[in-house]
């Protein structure tokens, strides 16, 4: 029997097919925990959070002010509200004045390229349940009909993409005073009204509309995953979104799924694991260490310096983590100075040292206790950078752990000419150090080319 090449053609096309539907994914963990999390992810490391909502009008505490005033009832926030708004004065009337007059995403993006991040991701509603994009399961409680009204979420979302950076949308499941969910709640989370009327349609919306590159969610932590229909919604995600090949998302999708369950692990605000994690996790950080959204009231001393930021995210890729570095812009929409220096400050520094951050893997040592504390980062088989994280201030610098031959080339990132070097007894090799140049950062990264 002779086959056609049309034959042939068919019974490609067939096997394509069985192919993609063995590879689909069925709502539950077991079949959505073994998705391969998309390469891009792994490879860009480092990216900026932006924490920006209604709650950055009062801009005081935190972005949980409406919940210390009226769910906590603290004592501060109450006391703040009397002294400086008027009695009967609602979280809701703050919306308003989120007007974003001076909101341009184009200088945003501009400030986001020029820190060395290659991923943004956006507050697209926080728990206080206002969305900042037109959503229409929020009526009036959003950025198009009410304070900004523009789509904040689209425009920037579109300034991200002109500069080739990926963009991610995060979304809080739950919120706080919404009737709807209080209900559910009061029911043991036994009823699912607020998921069908409000999350689902909400999640759905925002990849159908914007389809990000990364779902960062949130609000989870007080019913199980099977209350949110995590499992359905991520089982559409994976296989017929629009998104379907490329989207990333993190592991808050209900009651013990942190660390557990999803794409990479997010584990806890600021996780810092001791040691090399078996799974792909993100570390989230503030340059304002005590809040995600903005404070007018907030000190220099709170924030992150360069060089406790840049130390943070060596860590954390020496660790096999990503990290998401958090900002929030005023209510006006900017992204204030003190911001925008650390962030541009990270820029100059990666420009030397991101090849030792970039599309690199945990290397089989992480660190080294040397005369300063080092990271090891590392590519290929035979390519490892070693992060010094303070001036050794010494002419030889001794690092224990790397294996050398007679073919290893040591250079320094930002300086051509090879240095020179002996082996140490066993293992290890002492580097003649050059002086080393002034950094704002403190840091400096040894390339290591030829050694095990």
């Amino acid at each position: 029997m002779q086959v056609t090449l049309s034959q042939i053609s068919l019974l490609l096309c067939l096997l394509s097919c069985a192919s993609s539907v063995g590879a689909r994914y069925t709502p539950d963990w077991a079949s959505l925990d073994s998705r391969p999390l998309p390469e891009w992810y792994d490879e860009v490391k480092f990216g900026i959070f932006v924490h920006w909502g209604v709650f950055s009008v009062p801009a005081f505490g935190s972005e949980w002010f409406w919940w210390y005033w009226k769910g906590a009832h603290s004592i501060k926030y109450i006391l703040f509200m009397i002294k400086n708004y008027p009695p009967g004065f609602s979280y809701t009337d703050f919306a308003p004045d989120f007007h974003a007059q001076f909101f341009d995403p184009d200088e945003w993006a501009d400030i986001f390229e020029a820190s060395g991040a290659k991923y943004v991701v956006l507050t697209s509603k926080h728990h206080e349940g206002f969305t900042n994009w037109g959503s229409p399961n929020s009526w009036n409680w959003n950025s198009v009909d009410n304070g900004p009204h523009r789509d904040l979420v689209g425009d920037l979302g579109k300034a991200i993409r002109k500069r080739s950076l990926h963009y991610g949308l995060y979304n809080s499941l739950y919120e706080w005073f919404n009737p709807i969910y209080l209900s559910d709640k009061h029911a043991g989370f036994k009823t699912q009204d607020y998921v069908a009327k409000k999350v689902l349609p909400e999640l759905t919306n925002l990849v159908n509309r914007y389809k990000p590159d990364l779902i960062w969610s949130d609000g989870d932590w007080e019913a199980p995953d099977t209350y949110w229909n995590s499992t359905e919604f991520l089982a559409w995600l994976y296989n017929d979104s629009p998104v379907k090949d490329v989207v990333v998302t993190n592991d808050r999708w209900g009651a013990g799924c942190y660390c557990k369950h999803g794409g990479y692990y997010n584990c806890a605000d600021k996780f810092t694991p001791g040691q090399l994690p078996n799974h792909k996790w993100e570390k989230c950080q503030s340059v304002d260490t005590l809040s995600w959204g903005y404070r007018r009231n907030m000190k220099l001393s709170e924030l992150m310096d360069l060089p406790r930021i840049i130390k943070d995210l060596v860590y954390t890729v020496a660790l096999g983590g990503n990290y998401l570095l958090n900002v929030g812009p005023t209510a006006d929409g900017v992204i204030v100075p003190v911001f925008e220096e650390r962030l541009r400050g990270i820029g100059a520094w990666l420009k030397i040292n991101g090849e030792a951050i970039y599309a690199t893997k945990p290397w089989r040592v992480q660190s080294e206790n040397a005369t300063s504390l080092v990271w090891y980062t590392s590519k290929n088989t035979s390519t490892v950078y070693a992060i010094i994280t303070a001036n050794p201030m010494q002419n030889f610098f001794k690092l224990a752990m790397p294996k050398t031959s007679n073919s290893t080339v040591v250079t320094l990132l930002g300086n051509p000419e090879p240095l020179k070097w002996i082996p140490l007894q066993s293992t290890g090799l002492a580097v003649q150090l050059p002086e080393l140049p002034f950094t704002p950062a403190q840091a400096w990264t040894l390339k290591l080319d030829g050694v095990a």
